[in-house]
């Protein structure tokens, strides 16, 4: 009866308090909460509010989806706090550098980052309406910034399933097709990334252009509004361990206190919650803790439900969950939550002075050396942040990344330093830190990530303050193009070198690589680097402009050659110098392959190295003649049936390459034709597992056997074409405790004796897996090639290091 009674005051508001403008239900012509609104009528109500009441509301539209949607937040106050948002903003950004004038709080409220837990959308729509209706006197002191979907993309592809194929009525059945979404779900963007965990990497569009706004302002609160399993009761904070050591005390108190002010408002209806558990604060690229190292106090909200809901829907203890009451819970956790910013503005402003005061880290600097374009592409992400940065040509003492020992890093080239004296010294630390300490091994995510891992490169964490200038690092391409040259060369070091062969690929530019070392000029190429000549292009049309172009572009340090007699190596007509075959690539799709690391290789051929690829669904995939294709890639799935495996076994054997990421490469393992081989646990450890253990402990006892995102050193064969383009050691990110036997050959990438890694958490028993295992490797079978990538190279975008091995797969391995 309160719940019933609680919705239709939703619905009647408008009658008593804002006659002329419409509620969400009047506008919409349908009852809030029986039917799903498409993004398109979200936005609509969202502007015809802020033109009805344009003294309250503005709005601003800071992009577009990659399907072309619009995104929007909306700025709701009080008329005054309207007039003044610069100001406010000026204000409140002060207190970064010390000054505590600001008065009002600033509270940012993301709906529907996961866009089949609609929900949050529809919830929004409700919120805004009462909070310029009723709830008005919590905005004198209080500017409201509100996400209605941070999806659009994700939200649409569930809302238009929905729509699709519910019954009408909606039926409560969980066996019905309306609760069932298809293979590519509403969860994901349009590339099918997860956009709550791309906060610090910002790899995806739609999160470069939140972060842009977002750091404008660095609200006192932000609050992330998501859905969870159906039979899930609502969580609210505080939230769980492990929580990092460097979110303060006042953070988790605020938290607890906004928990509380939940709670009363729950218990008075009698709606089930929990807080503490599952849902920590520790990986930094998530919507609440990357807030929180930015200095608000970042939230996650969980309502029961998600795509399996619909409309309405039975749950396990037989109760009816309807659309109607997730808005409801969702509508009163927003409220509560501008109920307290409003209640505390004046302690949210000192403590948000307080947590951008000078802070003792132990590493005062972090000094980064390496390959030019591997700097460049780190420089990009400091950027999106705001986060300073300078050079340096003297040699910085300090922690090594590599070894973990003291040492420096020396020579006069340029070195990247990034300091931890600067505003956002704390999202540094987090970002930089060689290993995050953990206060409890059950996480909800990856426990390593450290940037200087990540993209490759030497570092130092050095307790003094490195000097630097802002000297820029980059250099110029002098190259002249023209006829006199016979060869143009250029190193294989990252992806602008991948881009750069991609944007000649696709013109149909013949380039060819080198097996070998060779100097020439005065100059040291290393194995990978590409060799585009005159003769191989004589009949191309443009060829010269087109190389201009596609080294422009991609930022290459070219160098113009006149002969192929090199000073030392093999020269350019030797067998060691080979072509580069312009593949036609495909990628397996649906079935059990992992939507989101199909998601990955989609984005990362489109994205970032502008290369075609066909997509293959398995719904058609046996009716493919995969002889029109050079390399297939089956990215993470479960498995392959036999007749399929059949024929892609075939497939190889005639020549083709087959790229298995992840655990497509187990799915291999089970089929005893190829040559990789999963490592087994001791039998004594197995027998422990199959002891009887404490029932509480269970789960403790079980992840001895996973690895939750953790960096080990690894060997590389620097000979191996797979490994073109990097040096001795490489640092990968594990996600999975398996281990798999060396090849009998051409193990490009493996970890030797080390069973710990260097950063992160690994189960005491998948540890003893690692040692003498593979990471990447190829295998011949028959005139094809088998390609291992055991760890995902290409993890959420973000893992640049990885992504030349991907390349070297498609192009270099033969």
């Amino acid at each position: 009866m309160k719940l019933r009674l609680l919705l239709f005051s939703f619905f009647i508001t408008g009658l008593f308090y804002a006659q002329t403008v419409k509620s969400p239900s009047e506008f919409l012509g349908y009852e809030l909460g029986s039917y799903f609104s498409r993004h398109h009528q979200v936005i609509d109500y969202y502007k015809y509010l802020a033109n009805a009441l344009p003294e309250m509301i503005k709005i601003e539209s800071y992009g577009k989806t990659n399907e072309g949607r619009e995104l929007l937040i909306a700025y709701v106050s009080n008329a005054e706090n309207i007039k003044a948002l610069e100001t406010i903003k000026k204000e409140h950004l002060a207190a970064i550098n010390g000054d505590t004038n600001a008065d009002k709080a600033v509270v940012w409220l993301s709906y529907n980052v996961h866009g089949n837990e609609s929900v949050s959308t529809e919830a929004s729509l409700q919120t805004i309406y009462d909070l310029v209706t009723t709830k008005k006197d919590w905005l004198k002191n209080t500017l409201v910034i509100i996400d209605p979907c941070v999806n659009p993309d994700g939200r649409d592809r569930y809302v238009n399933f929905y729509n699709s194929f519910k019954n009408t009525p909606y039926n409560v059945d969980k066996n019905s097709k309306e609760h069932h979404e298809p293979w590519l779900a509403g969860r994901p963007n349009h590339y099918m990334f997860d956009l709550n965990r791309d906060w610090a990497w910002g790899t995806q569009l739609e999160s470069r252009q939140r972060l842009k706004v977002y750091n404008e302002w660095l609200p006192h609160i932000h609050v992330d509004f998501h859905e969870q399993g159906m039979d899930d009761p609502y969580y609210f904070p505080p939230a769980a361990e492990p929580m990092h050591e460097l979110i303060t005390d006042w953070q988790k108190d605020f938290q607890k206190a906004i928990g509380k002010n939940h709670a009363t408002y729950f218990d008075k209806e009698g709606w089930f919650y929990f807080t503490k558990e599952r849902f920590d604060l520790l990986y930094p690229s998530y919507g609440d803790t990357y807030p929180m190292y930015s200095g608000a106090i970042g939230m996650t909200y969980e309502q029961g439900g998600s795509g399996r809901a619909g409309l309405g829907v039975k749950t396990s203890n037989g109760d009816t969950l309807t659309l109607k009451d997730r808005i409801a819970h969702h509508y009163t956790t927003g409220l509560s939550t501008v109920e307290m910013a409003s209640k505390n503005a004046e302690e949210l402003n000192k403590q948000f002075a307080e947590f951008y005061s000078n802070k003792d880290f132990t590493y005062k600097s972090y000094a980064l050396a390496g390959d030019n374009e591997k700097i460049k592409a780190l420089t990009k992400v400091l950027d999106l942040h705001r986060i300073k940065y300078g050079y340096t040509k003297a040699n910085v003492k300090g922690m090594r990344f590599a070894d973990k020992k003291s040492g420096s890093l020396e020579g006069d080239d340029y070195k990247l330093v990034v300091s931890t004296n600067q505003p956002k010294s704390t999202l540094v630390t987090v970002l930089f830190e060689p290993e995050t300490k953990l206060s409890d091994s059950l996480t909800y995510d990856i426990t390593a990530w450290s940037l200087p891992y990540a993209y490759g490169l030497d570092a130092v964490a050095s307790t003094s303050l490195v000097n630097t200038t802002s000297e820029s690092m980059e250099g110029s391409n002098n190259t002249t193009f023209n006829n006199n040259a016979y060869a143009y060369v250029t190193d294989w070091n990252g992806m602008d070198d991948a881009r750069f062969l991609a944007a000649l690929l696709r013109e149909n530019v013949k380039v060819r690589f080198t097996h070998e070392p060779f100097e020439l000029n005065g100059k040291s190429f290393d194995r990978g680097s590409l060799i585009v000549t005159k003769s191989d292009n004589a009949n191309k049309k443009d060829f010269l402009k087109i190389l201009e172009k596609a080294t422009n572009e991609n930022q290459q340090e070219i160098t113009a050659v006149g002969t192929g007699f090199v000073d030392a190596g093999k020269d350019f007509g030797s067998s060691a110098v080979e072509m580069i075959k312009p593949v036609k690539i495909a990628a397996l799709s649906g079935g059990s392959v992992s939507t989101l690391n199909f998601g990955e290789v989609w984005h990362f051929f489109e994205q970032q190295l502008n290369y075609p690829i066909t997509v293959l669904d398995d719904d058609y995939f046996d009716r493919i003649d995969l002889g029109d294709y050079d390399v297939l890639i089956l990215p993470q799935l479960f498995n392959i049936d036999d007749t399929r495996m059949e024929s892609i076994k075939e497939w190889v054997r005639n020549g083709g390459k087959l790229i298995a990421i992840g655990n497509a490469v187990d799915v291999l393992d089970k089929d005893k034709a190829f040559g990789i081989e999963a490592k087994k646990q001791d039998e004594k450890e197995k027998d422990s597992i199959k002891n009887p253990q404490s029932y509480a402990l269970s789960s403790r006892e079980y992840i001895k056997n996973l690895i939750t995102g953790a960096i080990y050193k690894t060997k590389v064969d620097v000979t191996n074409p797979l490994a073109y383009g990097y040096g001795d050691t490489y640092f990968t990110l594990k996600l999975s405790g398996d281990g798999y036997a060396y090849l009998d050959s051409e193990n490009a990438v493996y970890i030797e004796d080390e069973k710990a890694p260097i950063a992160g958490f690994a189960g005491s028993n998948a540890q003893k897996l690692q040692s003498n295992s593979l990471v990447f490797g190829t295998e011949d079978f028959g005139r094809g090639k088998v390609v291992y990538l055991v760890d995902n190279p290409i993890f959420r975008g973000f893992w640049e290091n990885g992504k030349l091995f991907f390349v070297n797969a498609l192009f270099m391995v033969e």
